[in-house]
Order: C-alpha cells, then structure tokens, then sequence
C-alpha cells in the first residue's frame, strides 16, 4: 500500500500535484426514469432518450448538504488511512446553501476534533455547479505555492439538485465527491494548462432564498453551456498550441485519450463532444478537411456563434463523432447516466465513473480532458496526467481499486415508485429552512455510514448522528486514528449545545 502519510520530506518544489485519492457517495434511492416518464404523462423516451437519463438519485428530509460532505469527507479518510492531523487545507464546493453564513467547510472541521487539528485553510466556494472546480484550483495551487506547509488538502464536492414539478425535474440528482490532494499523484493537473470563461447571465439562477428551486431559462442555458465549451477550447488549444513545435500539427480532439464533461443531462454532454469536434473541423486546414472530415465540407462557413441550435451542424457532427464519444466520453458517464445531475461534482463523478470502467494499465500515461461549467456564468477547460506507475501498491493501483465497487454500489441501491419521489420532492419543499424541525425519513435506508440529520432546532442549529458503518471496501486501509468513526457518533453544527454522544 502506498504512503499516505504527510509529505514533510518532500524537498524543495512539490511534483506531480493533483488528484491522490476520490471517494464518491450518492443517495441510497433512486427513481427509475421510464417510470417517471409515465407518470408525469409525458411521451415515452423524453427522459431516457431525450435527456440521455436512466435512474436518478434523490435525498429524503433526512439528508442535507452538510451531511453529504460528512459522508464522503469520512470515508475518504477512513478509505485512504489519511490522519485528519496530516490535512493542512479543505476546501468545499458547492450552491445548496442552509445558511448565509456559516459554511459547510466549518461543520466539517468537526470531524478534525479528536485529532486537534484546527490550523486548516479553504473555505466555501460558491457559482453553481462551478464552485467544486474552483476548490480544485485552490487546493492545488495552495500545495504548488510557497504556503504549502507539507500536508495534503482535501476538496469536497456536494450538492442537492431539485427542481420544481415540471420539464426540469428529472435533470435532478444529489451526491458529494471527496478528493484527497497533493504531490506525487496518480492524477496530474498538467501546469499551466488551463483555460477559463467567465461572463454575466441568468441561465440558472436562486434568487429566492427560502426555496431550493432555481428559475432556470433551458434554452438560454445550453446555449451558455456551448458558447462557454467553444471559448474555453479556443484558449485551450491556442495555450497547448504554443507548447509545440512550430512544425506540429494544431490541437485537436486526437491528443486527448478521454472528454469528460459537467453533466446537466447526458444528451448535452454526447452534443458537446459533437461541438468540440466541429471546433476541430473549422480549425482544420483545407488540405485536411477532405482527409479527415470528409463530406461534411458543405459546413466549412459555417460560424460557431451562429450554430448553437443549427441541426444539420448538430446531426452531422453528432454522426461523426459517434466513435470518439464511445470510446473517450461514454465510459466517464455511469454516474450521471444512474444518479443524474449531482451539481459541484458532477464532473468529478464522471472522472471516477471513467478510473472505474478502466484498469490502471489501460490508464496509465493517458491524457485526459475535463470542462467544467457553471451557470452565471464561469467555466473552465484543464487536462490531467495519468502517471505510469501501475506497479502493485502504488497510487493508481490503489486508486482504480478504491473505485472498482461503483458498479456494485449503484446496484445496492433501492428503487421508489415515482409517486413516493414526488411525495419527497413536496415534504422538502414543505420543510425546507423550517425550524423546529425533526426528520420524518426512515434511518434504515440509507448506506451504512451515512451522516444524516437528526433535528433542526429553534435557533435553527443543525444535529447530525452517522449510521453504524459495517464496513467499506478496502477497510484493511482504515487506520487507527479514524476508528472512532466506525461507532455511531453525533456532533452539532455549532459547540453552543451539548453534545450528546
């Protein structure tokens, strides 16, 4: 097993930062989307074809933010045998927001108490389903900057994706991904390759505090999405460009061995691989445009701006890029594709689904692509590195094994009729901020070590309590110092009340 201990003898500047070790957590019920099709009354496929969506993951009263965070920030932990005293930064990501203030990172610091680590940077990050990304970004460059101390830092990733009855709700999902982060990873974000868009809209938006709902413009917001996809690998493919030889061939979808994509629905993210593509074919030069794109030359005036919702752009490139979407985008989807639209991890549930469906040889030295999007808007394209060492016990190893029971995980999950999902969907829109408040929910339902609520009280001070953990996979790397965890434990979001543990 490889070393998770803190990194002290690292000497001079850290190498090879990025992503370590990704734990997943999602909701223990789903509803099946072909039942939800009929019971909305809707024409068969729009949510399973149209949308590209089989399950979807969704929480009771019993699960908020916080408590997702709890969960995966603990099993990453115990998973990883990662002391909380070896953890120098924590940063959240994340737009489900019960409290205008205090943020999600500060109840997570009370799984730190028994080891006495207070001295923990990061905060909150909040833009959507962006705000995982900018965590990302932070963590690493705080480990890559002259700040760096010699410890790990952990993102966490989680939101609640609800919406009104309507078209929007099966693009719903819940779920949080916790990334353990430093140098000598298995995941290397490749320095200095990186592009943002950053801009002023109301794609998607929650000006309405006392509701989960956002008002959402659909059309305005896959236009958003395209349009903030096409500038990010504009300024991708100039920066990566700059890199060669003057001699080498432009940037292209070639280089990459796999497309992962924020997921609002997984239609949109096959049409992105479509666009990236048709990117690639107004970038081609004319001796090649007859060589690799061959009929499709009738499209060659075509402008990236005018062709949002084009449908012979669309199809033809669609149909083109059927191959590439299989091979490098299809595999990352499992997540998305089972759980739906998870928010802040969403991408980062489609890069494990992606190490899930793979071997560490079959990963090793791979490039890979992500885009990160975010209504209002903000979006970033960046690459990672797959290192080579797929020795016994080392980091990819030990990271493709961690992630090897998704499969299982989604199959242990328990179906709801649709009728019991909408009686949920209403109970947290009757409940939500609501205080005093007890959860109704049924504690026997959820996974084994699930954090969940337990009250709400009248100053609105959240008490949460952590169903017995039987086991996770690879528990012969759960050490010593997070053996307090496997007892059912109860903390409060605040030290003003007693603890009752």
């Amino acid at each position: 097993m490889p070393s998770y201990k803190n990194n002290s003898e690292c000497k001079g500047w850290p190498k090879d930062v990025g992503i370590i070790a990704i734990e997943v957590y999602f909701p223990s019920e789903y509803v099946d989307q072909g039942e939800l099709e009929t019971f909305d009354g809707v024409s068969k496929g729009k949510y399973t074809v149209g949308l590209g969506q089989t399950k979807m993951g969704f929480s009771s009263d019993l699960e908020d933010i916080n408590s997702l965070c709890l969960t995966a920030l603990s099993h990453l932990m115990e998973r990883t045998g990662v002391g909380y005293e070896n953890i120098g930064r924590l940063e959240v990501g994340t737009e489900t927001i019960v409290d205008k203030s205090k943020s999600v990172k500060s109840v997570l610091m009370q799984l730190f108490e028994d080891s006495g680590n207070t001295d923990v940077e990061g905060i909150d990050t909040t833009n959507a389903c962006y705000g995982g990304t900018a965590a990302l970004i932070n963590a690493v460059n705080w480990v890559e900057s002259s700040s760096w101390d010699g410890r790990y830092a952990v993102v966490v990733a989680g939101d609640i994706a609800v919406y009104a009855k309507g078209a929007a709700r099966p693009t719903g999902g819940a779920g949080a991904v916790a990334m353990l982060i430093g140098p000598h990873a298995p995941l290397v974000l490749e320095s200095g390759l990186r592009s943002s868009h950053m801009c002023h809209v109301y794609d998607f938006y929650k000006p309405d505090l006392s509701s989960e709902y956002p008002v959402v413009d659909g059309k305005l917001s896959i236009q958003c999405y395209l349009s903030a996809l096409d500038a990010c690998y504009r300024t991708f493919s100039r920066k990566a460009n700059a890199r060669k030889d003057s001699a080498a061939s432009p940037m292209s979808l070639e280089e990459m061995d796999a497309l992962l994509f924020h997921s609002p629905f997984c239609k949109l993210v096959q049409k992105s691989v479509g666009r990236l593509a048709f990117n690639d074919f107004l970038n081609a030069s004319v001796e090649e445009v007859p060589r690799t794109y061959h009929g499709l030359e009738a499209f060659r005036d075509k402008k990236l701006e005018d062709t949002y919702f084009d449908k012979d752009v669309e199809k033809a490139f669609l149909s083109y890029s059927q191959d590439i979407f299989l091979k490098k985008t299809k595999p990352s989807l499992l997540l998305a594709t089972q759980v739906g639209n998870m928010y802040t991890p969403s991408l980062y549930g489609g890069l494990a689904s992606f190490i899930s469906n793979n071997t560490g040889e079959s990963l090793a030295g791979k490039r890979v692509l992500l885009f990160s999007y975010g209504s209002g808007l903000a979006a970033t394209m960046f690459s990672l590195r797959i290192t080579d060492d797929v020795g016994p016990g080392s980091r990819l190893s030990e990271l493709v094994s961690s992630l090897s029971d998704l499969h299982s995980r989604l199959n242990s999950r328990t179906e709801v009729q649709p009728h019991v999902f909408a009686e949920t969907m209403k109970l947290r829109e009757e409940t939500h901020h609501k205080a005093p408040y007890t959860p109704v929910g049924k504690v026997e339902s959820l996974f084994p070590g699930t954090w969940y609520l337990t009250q709400i009280d009248e100053a609105h001070r959240r008490q949460y309590k952590r169903r017995p953990l039987i086991s996770i996979n690879n528990a012969s790397s759960v050490s010593s110092s997070s053996s307090n965890l496997v007892k059912e434990s109860e903390f409060m979001s605040t030290d003003l009340l007693p603890q009752d543990v």
